[in-house]
């Protein structure tokens, strides 16, 4: 019995029992469903986090200003500056550090013709660009000679842009920072949030000098409470580490068995571990919405043992005129492949349009991947084997005379 033959007789089996063939099949369905839902979800999240991981730099390293003793109370990390613009500099010399940017951060009320916008100062230098990896929309980032004179310059982000300036240019263009008068010189690239869910582009840049004296009316000159470096590669990471180590300690007069009154922290590690998680999330989403498959499957199993038991007298017809066990055996496969596939087929388009329904009104990342589609295809398939080869076998297995008296 050749194969169109074979899938005719499976259809027509399946069209006369259609409730029955519906209702079988709902199973796969669902689960495939389910397959490509999660899938989808866990895929866009690992997407969003590779974009914030992105979005930071690459090959980052932060040091912060450590803990410190002071009148007997215990300073916390990043509270105590610690860190001097000479560190960043003997930083930056090291062999395995590409840049290095020192960093006096805080925050400020900005003032541009009445509108008023809170936001993050970052008080920096040119090095802090080219650490974050971050472009220019418009304009250009201050110099050197800027951070030297203490320049009133700012490069603003593009939240801050739209909130004071709206669609107005904002380059050359003079805004208050605490009253300071600052000339808007650059625009930042859109970069979105970071990994702890800050808004990266809600945020203002001005020379360290700038904000040191202008903004934050620091007595304290000349420090810094974080710098960020990069290291020239991510083989680099580890050696760069211990150089860092090593250079602040020995600056810093530290000795052996004393504690160190800096941090450093690899943005790079964090990153990957952030990353490894939610690999870890979307393969559990994947097993779980996996095991609908295998129910799926179960069903189809039993439905097909009833459908053995329902048409041993045909069997037993089939047999009697000519048709050999292996022609059975195909028969009743075929139909557990029909019912498991077209239910993966429906499952498709209900997992597709879910995840984009879900991207539409919860607004959650959704990434539809071939290999998703593919997986669920191909499992379908095996269970569709899978648990339709007992059925099938048991149907060919049955003695011709024995299936004849059947009634």
């Amino acid at each position: 019995m050749i194969f169109s033959s074979l899938f005719e007789t499976a259809w027509h089996a399946l069209a006369t029992h259609r409730m029955r063939s519906f209702l079988t099949m709902l199973g796969m369905v669902i689960g495939v469903a389910a397959v490509i839902l999660m899938m989808a979800i866990g895929a866009g999240a690992q997407e969003m986090v590779r974009g914030a991981i992105q979005s930071m730099g690459s090959n980052l390293f932060i040091i912060m200003s450590g803990a410190s003793t002071s009148g007997g109370a215990r300073v916390a990390t990043g509270n105590a500056p610690t860190l001097t613009f000479d560190d960043a500099d003997a930083i930056r010399d090291l062999k395995d550090i590409l840049v290095a940017a020192p960093v006096s951060p805080g925050s400020a009320q900005l003032i541009y013709n009445g509108v008023n916008w809170s936001t993050s100062v970052f008080g920096t230098t040119p090095d802090y660009i080219q650490v974050r990896n971050w472009p220019m929309a418009a304009g250009g980032f201050f110099s050197e000679a800027d951070v030297r004179s203490g320049a009133r310059v700012v490069v603003i982000g593009q939240v801050v842009a739209n909130e004071l300036f709206g669609a107005e240019d904002p380059i050359g263009k003079i805004i208050r920072i605490k009253q300071a008068p600052f000339e808007v010189i650059g625009v930042l690239a859109a970069k979105g949030q970071s990994l702890d869910g800050r808004d990266q582009d809600d945020t203002v840049i001005v020379p360290i000098t700038s904000a040191q004296q202008k903004v934050f009316s620091s007595s304290i000159r000349n420090r810094a409470r974080f710098v960020m470096a990069q290291a020239v590669s991510a083989k680099a990471m580890n050696d760069a580490e211990a150089a860092i180590n090593d250079t602040l300690r020995s600056r810093h007069r530290i000795g052996v068995g004393q504690d160190d009154d800096f941090s450093v922290r690899n943005l790079t590690a964090l990153a990957e571990t952030a990353a490894a998680t939610t690999r870890i999330m979307s393969i559990l989403l994947g097993t779980i919405a996996a095991i609908s498959l295998v129910v799926g499957g179960i069903g189809i199993m039993n439905i097909m043992l009833v459908s053995v038991t329902e048409r041993t007298r045909e069997i037993g017809i089939r047999m009697a005129i000519g048709a050999r066990r292996r022609d059975v055996l195909w028969q009743f496969l075929i139909e557990a492949l029909t019912l498991s596939l077209i239910g993966c087929g429906i499952g498709l388009l209900l997992g597709v349009g879910g995840a984009l329904l879900v991207s539409s009104l919860a607004g959650l990342p959704v990434s539809i991947t071939p290999t998703s589609v593919l997986l669920a295809v191909g499992v379908s398939f095996l269970i569709g084997v899978f648990f339709g080869f007992y059925p099938a076998q048991r149907a060919a297995g049955l003695d011709p005379i024995e299936a004849l008296r059947s009634q």
